[in-house]
Protein backbone atom coordinates (compact mmCIF):
# COMPACT_ATOMS: atom_id res chain seq x y z
CA UNK A 1 0.00 0.00 0.00
CA UNK A 2 1.65 3.22 -1.12
CA UNK A 3 1.82 6.20 1.73
CA UNK A 4 -1.14 8.20 0.66
CA UNK A 5 -3.23 4.92 0.06
CA UNK A 6 -2.86 4.17 3.65
CA UNK A 7 -3.82 7.80 5.01
CA UNK A 8 -6.76 8.05 2.13
CA UNK A 9 -7.77 4.01 3.43
CA UNK A 10 -8.42 4.98 6.98
CA UNK A 11 -9.62 8.29 6.56
CA UNK A 12 -12.28 6.63 4.59
CA UNK A 13 -12.83 3.75 7.42
CA UNK A 14 -13.43 6.74 9.56
CA UNK A 15 -15.57 8.49 7.82
CA UNK A 16 -17.92 5.10 7.68
CA UNK A 17 -18.13 5.05 11.78
CA UNK A 18 -19.16 9.05 11.22
CA UNK A 19 -21.81 8.10 9.50
CA UNK A 20 -23.06 4.27 10.25
CA UNK A 21 -22.08 4.79 14.05
CA UNK A 22 -21.73 8.26 15.45
CA UNK A 23 -24.67 8.87 12.96
CA UNK A 24 -23.92 12.11 12.10
CA UNK A 25 -25.25 14.53 10.14
CA UNK A 26 -23.96 14.87 6.21
CA UNK A 27 -22.66 18.58 6.83
CA UNK A 28 -21.20 17.83 9.93
CA UNK A 29 -19.52 14.39 8.19
CA UNK A 30 -17.95 16.89 5.08
CA UNK A 31 -16.88 19.26 7.62
CA UNK A 32 -14.62 16.20 9.68
CA UNK A 33 -13.43 14.66 6.76
CA UNK A 34 -12.36 18.22 5.34
CA UNK A 35 -10.32 19.04 7.96
CA UNK A 36 -8.87 15.64 8.28
CA UNK A 37 -7.85 15.86 4.25
CA UNK A 38 -5.93 18.91 4.79
CA UNK A 39 -3.91 17.32 7.66
CA UNK A 40 -3.17 14.69 5.53
CA UNK A 41 -2.24 16.75 2.98
CA UNK A 42 -0.38 17.95 5.72
CA UNK A 43 1.47 14.39 6.66
CA UNK A 44 2.25 13.82 3.07
CA UNK A 45 4.10 16.73 2.18
CA UNK A 46 6.46 15.53 4.99
CA UNK A 47 6.55 11.74 4.25
CA UNK A 48 4.42 10.85 6.69
CA UNK A 49 3.12 7.14 5.51
CA UNK A 50 0.69 6.07 8.57
CA UNK A 51 -1.67 7.94 10.96
CA UNK A 52 0.00 6.50 14.41
CA UNK A 53 3.25 8.54 12.76
CA UNK A 54 1.49 11.70 13.10
CA UNK A 55 3.50 13.36 16.62
CA UNK A 56 2.23 15.79 18.70
CA UNK A 57 4.84 18.03 17.26
CA UNK A 58 3.72 17.16 14.02
CA UNK A 59 -0.09 18.54 14.97
CA UNK A 60 2.12 21.62 16.90
CA UNK A 61 3.02 22.31 13.34
CA UNK A 62 0.17 22.19 12.10
CA UNK A 63 -2.09 24.43 13.61
CA UNK A 64 1.13 26.83 13.52
CA UNK A 65 0.93 26.99 9.86
CA UNK A 66 -2.62 27.78 9.76
CA UNK A 67 -2.61 29.84 12.34
CA UNK A 68 0.21 31.89 10.13
CA UNK A 69 -2.01 31.90 7.10
CA UNK A 70 -4.93 33.55 9.08
CA UNK A 71 -7.29 30.91 10.03
CA UNK A 72 -9.72 31.84 13.23
CA UNK A 73 -8.87 30.97 16.76
CA UNK A 74 -12.32 29.21 16.22
CA UNK A 75 -11.52 27.12 13.08
CA UNK A 76 -8.45 25.80 14.57
CA UNK A 77 -10.02 24.40 17.54
CA UNK A 78 -12.44 22.74 14.56
CA UNK A 79 -9.45 21.09 13.28
CA UNK A 80 -8.15 20.19 16.48
CA UNK A 81 -10.99 18.70 17.60
CA UNK A 82 -12.05 16.18 14.16
CA UNK A 83 -7.65 15.13 14.61
CA UNK A 84 -8.81 13.94 17.96
CA UNK A 85 -11.81 11.93 17.18
CA UNK A 86 -9.75 10.21 14.29
CA UNK A 87 -7.18 9.45 16.72
CA UNK A 88 -10.19 7.96 18.98
CA UNK A 89 -11.00 5.64 16.42
CA UNK A 90 -7.40 4.53 15.59
CA UNK A 91 -7.01 3.67 19.24
CA UNK A 92 -10.51 1.91 18.92
CA UNK A 93 -9.26 -0.13 16.15
CA UNK A 94 -5.83 -0.95 17.84
CA UNK A 95 -4.11 1.25 15.00
CA UNK A 96 -2.41 4.10 17.23
CA UNK A 97 -1.16 3.96 20.67
CA UNK A 98 -1.46 7.89 21.92
CA UNK A 99 -3.68 10.68 20.69
CA UNK A 100 -0.80 13.19 19.45
CA UNK A 101 -3.72 16.19 19.52
CA UNK A 102 -4.89 15.77 23.15
CA UNK A 103 -1.58 18.14 24.54
CA UNK A 104 -1.90 20.26 21.76
CA UNK A 105 -4.02 24.22 21.94
CA UNK A 106 -5.44 26.45 19.19
CA UNK A 107 -5.34 30.05 20.36
CA UNK A 108 -7.78 31.56 22.77
CA UNK A 109 -10.74 33.34 20.60
CA UNK A 110 -10.68 37.01 21.11
CA UNK A 111 -14.11 37.72 22.82
CA UNK A 112 -16.08 40.89 20.48
CA UNK A 113 -16.81 43.47 22.33
CA UNK A 114 -20.30 44.20 21.95
CA UNK A 115 -21.25 47.27 19.99
CA UNK A 116 -23.18 50.26 21.83
CA UNK A 117 -24.82 53.58 21.29
CA UNK A 118 -24.22 56.61 23.63
CA UNK A 119 -26.39 57.69 25.39
CA UNK A 120 -27.04 60.38 23.33
CA UNK A 121 -27.72 58.33 20.22
CA UNK A 122 -30.02 56.26 22.20
CA UNK A 123 -32.15 59.42 23.09
CA UNK A 124 -32.46 60.55 19.54
CA UNK A 125 -33.66 56.80 18.38
CA UNK A 126 -36.19 56.89 20.78
CA UNK A 127 -37.35 60.15 20.20
CA UNK A 128 -39.76 58.85 17.31
CA UNK A 129 -42.51 61.21 15.94
CA UNK A 130 -45.81 59.97 15.58
CA UNK A 131 -49.10 59.71 18.28
CA UNK A 132 -50.51 56.67 15.98
CA UNK A 133 -50.80 53.59 18.36
CA UNK A 134 -47.91 51.73 16.80
CA UNK A 135 -45.68 54.51 17.29
CA UNK A 136 -46.66 54.62 21.03
CA UNK A 137 -45.72 50.95 21.47
CA UNK A 138 -42.44 51.53 19.92
CA UNK A 139 -41.77 54.02 21.95
CA UNK A 140 -42.68 51.94 24.73
CA UNK A 141 -40.59 48.81 23.84
CA UNK A 142 -37.47 50.90 23.12
CA UNK A 143 -37.74 52.52 26.52
CA UNK A 144 -37.84 49.33 28.14
CA UNK A 145 -35.47 47.46 26.15
CA UNK A 146 -32.90 50.23 26.91
CA UNK A 147 -34.14 51.60 30.55
CA UNK A 148 -34.16 47.80 32.21
CA UNK A 149 -31.64 46.23 29.67
CA UNK A 150 -34.37 43.30 28.81
CA UNK A 151 -33.95 40.45 26.11
CA UNK A 152 -35.88 40.14 23.45
CA UNK A 153 -37.73 36.99 24.52
CA UNK A 154 -38.30 38.58 28.11
CA UNK A 155 -39.84 41.57 26.28
CA UNK A 156 -42.20 39.81 24.17
CA UNK A 157 -43.20 37.41 26.94
CA UNK A 158 -44.47 40.39 29.19
CA UNK A 159 -48.09 40.08 29.91
CA UNK A 160 -50.45 43.63 31.23
CA UNK A 161 -50.13 41.81 34.25
CA UNK A 162 -47.07 41.94 34.75
CA UNK A 163 -46.24 45.61 35.21
CA UNK A 164 -45.60 46.76 38.74
CA UNK A 165 -48.89 48.72 40.48
CA UNK A 166 -47.54 49.48 43.81
CA UNK A 167 -43.50 49.98 43.04
CA UNK A 168 -41.52 50.44 39.68
CA UNK A 169 -40.21 46.77 39.91
CA UNK A 170 -40.58 45.00 37.22
CA UNK A 171 -40.43 40.89 37.62
CA UNK A 172 -38.98 39.34 34.61
CA UNK A 173 -38.93 35.22 33.35
CA UNK A 174 -36.01 35.09 31.83
CA UNK A 175 -33.29 31.83 30.93
CA UNK A 176 -34.05 28.72 32.55
CA UNK A 177 -36.98 30.39 33.78
CA UNK A 178 -35.31 32.12 36.48
CA UNK A 179 -37.16 35.36 37.85
CA UNK A 180 -35.49 38.54 38.46
CA UNK A 181 -37.20 42.30 39.25
CA UNK A 182 -35.89 45.22 37.44
CA UNK A 183 -36.37 48.98 37.62
CA UNK A 184 -38.81 50.84 35.23
CA UNK A 185 -37.84 54.11 34.77
CA UNK A 186 -40.01 57.27 34.92
CA UNK A 187 -39.97 58.00 31.21
CA UNK A 188 -40.08 54.53 30.41
CA UNK A 189 -43.40 54.43 32.80
CA UNK A 190 -44.59 57.28 31.00
CA UNK A 191 -44.36 55.67 27.27
CA UNK A 192 -46.14 52.47 28.76
CA UNK A 193 -49.03 54.50 29.94
CA UNK A 194 -48.86 56.15 26.36
CA UNK A 195 -48.87 52.97 25.21
CA UNK A 196 -51.48 51.14 27.56
CA UNK A 197 -54.18 53.85 26.50
CA UNK A 198 -54.44 53.08 22.94
CA UNK A 199 -53.24 49.26 23.10
CA UNK A 200 -57.55 48.56 23.38
CA UNK A 201 -57.43 49.95 19.74
CA UNK A 202 -55.65 47.13 18.31
CA UNK A 203 -55.33 44.26 20.48
CA UNK A 204 -57.51 41.40 20.51
CA UNK A 205 -60.57 40.66 22.55
CA UNK A 206 -58.95 38.54 25.40
CA UNK A 207 -55.39 39.15 24.41
CA UNK A 208 -53.32 39.00 27.52
CA UNK A 209 -50.25 39.99 26.03
CA UNK A 210 -48.22 43.81 26.88
CA UNK A 211 -46.91 44.17 23.09
CA UNK A 212 -49.29 43.14 20.49
CA UNK A 213 -48.90 43.37 16.70
CA UNK A 214 -51.66 45.31 14.36
CA UNK A 215 -53.26 42.03 13.90
CA UNK A 216 -54.24 42.29 17.50
CA UNK A 217 -52.42 39.00 19.06
CA UNK A 218 -48.96 39.04 21.31
CA UNK A 219 -46.49 40.81 18.93
CA UNK A 220 -43.65 38.66 17.10
CA UNK A 221 -39.61 38.91 18.07
CA UNK A 222 -39.00 39.24 14.16
CA UNK A 223 -41.33 42.17 14.03
CA UNK A 224 -39.63 44.03 17.45
CA UNK A 225 -36.24 43.85 15.09
CA UNK A 226 -38.01 45.04 11.45
CA UNK A 227 -39.38 47.77 13.47
CA UNK A 228 -36.54 48.81 15.44
CA UNK A 229 -34.15 48.61 12.43
CA UNK A 230 -36.61 50.81 10.56
CA UNK A 231 -36.98 53.16 13.10
CA UNK A 232 -32.93 53.54 13.43
CA UNK A 233 -33.44 54.54 9.81
CA UNK A 234 -35.94 56.94 10.25
CA UNK A 235 -33.97 58.83 12.75
CA UNK A 236 -30.67 58.91 11.03
CA UNK A 237 -29.01 56.34 13.68
CA UNK A 238 -25.68 54.32 12.27
CA UNK A 239 -24.92 51.03 12.04
CA UNK A 240 -27.28 48.02 12.32
CA UNK A 241 -29.68 48.59 15.58
CA UNK A 242 -31.29 45.59 17.20
CA UNK A 243 -32.65 45.12 20.55
CA UNK A 244 -29.51 43.30 21.95
CA UNK A 245 -27.60 46.81 21.38
CA UNK A 246 -30.29 48.49 23.53
CA UNK A 247 -29.27 45.92 26.14
CA UNK A 248 -25.61 46.43 25.50
CA UNK A 249 -26.13 50.13 25.86
CA UNK A 250 -28.21 49.65 28.70
CA UNK A 251 -25.15 47.55 30.41
CA UNK A 252 -22.53 49.36 29.56
CA UNK A 253 -23.78 53.19 30.42
CA UNK A 254 -25.05 51.58 34.51
CA UNK A 255 -21.51 50.49 34.45
CA UNK A 256 -19.96 53.33 33.30
CA UNK A 257 -21.69 54.97 35.46
CA UNK A 258 -21.82 53.14 39.05
CA UNK A 259 -18.66 51.16 38.52
CA UNK A 260 -21.18 48.41 40.31
CA UNK A 261 -20.30 44.91 38.45
CA UNK A 262 -22.27 42.69 40.81
CA UNK A 263 -25.84 45.06 40.50
CA UNK A 264 -25.69 45.09 36.78
CA UNK A 265 -24.99 41.17 36.84
CA UNK A 266 -28.31 41.06 38.77
CA UNK A 267 -30.42 43.46 36.50
CA UNK A 268 -28.79 41.39 33.33
CA UNK A 269 -29.78 38.30 34.67
CA UNK A 270 -26.31 36.75 34.06
CA UNK A 271 -25.58 33.57 35.76
CA UNK A 272 -22.01 34.55 35.88
CA UNK A 273 -20.31 37.52 36.40
CA UNK A 274 -18.04 36.48 33.82
CA UNK A 275 -20.30 37.21 31.26
CA UNK A 276 -21.39 40.24 32.72
CA UNK A 277 -17.03 41.40 32.53
CA UNK A 278 -17.35 41.94 29.01
CA UNK A 279 -18.95 45.30 29.61
CA UNK A 280 -15.83 46.51 31.63
CA UNK A 281 -14.72 48.06 28.26
CA UNK A 282 -14.78 51.57 28.97
CA UNK A 283 -12.82 54.27 27.95
CA UNK A 284 -9.73 54.12 29.21
CA UNK A 285 -8.94 57.77 28.26
CA UNK A 286 -11.22 58.74 30.68
CA UNK A 287 -10.25 56.73 33.35
CA UNK A 288 -6.64 58.03 32.65
CA UNK A 289 -7.89 61.71 33.83
CA UNK A 290 -10.42 60.38 36.38
CA UNK A 291 -6.67 58.33 37.94
CA UNK A 292 -4.74 62.08 37.42
CA UNK A 293 -7.29 64.26 39.34
CA UNK A 294 -8.22 61.95 42.02
CA UNK A 295 -5.09 59.76 42.60
CA UNK A 296 -2.21 61.30 45.33
CA UNK A 297 0.45 59.72 43.77
CA UNK A 298 -0.80 61.01 40.31
CA UNK A 299 -1.52 64.48 40.91
CA UNK A 300 0.46 67.04 39.11
CA UNK A 301 2.45 69.66 41.27
CA UNK A 302 1.16 72.87 40.21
Amino acid sequence: MTAPDALASWLERFAGYLEHERRLSPRTLAAYIHDLELVAGFARARGIPHWPRLTQHHVRQYIAERHRAGLSARSLQRELSSVRALFRFLMREGEADSNPALGVRAPKSRRRLPQVLDPDQVGHLIEIEGDDPVSRRDRAIMELFYGSGLRLSELVGLDVNDLPRSDDLLEITGKGAKTRRVPVGGLARQALDHWLAVRGQIAAEGETALFVGVRGRRINPRTIQTQLQRRAVEQGTPGKVHPHLLRHSFASHLLESSGDLRAVQELLGHADIATTQIYTHLDFQHLAQVYDKAHPRARKKR
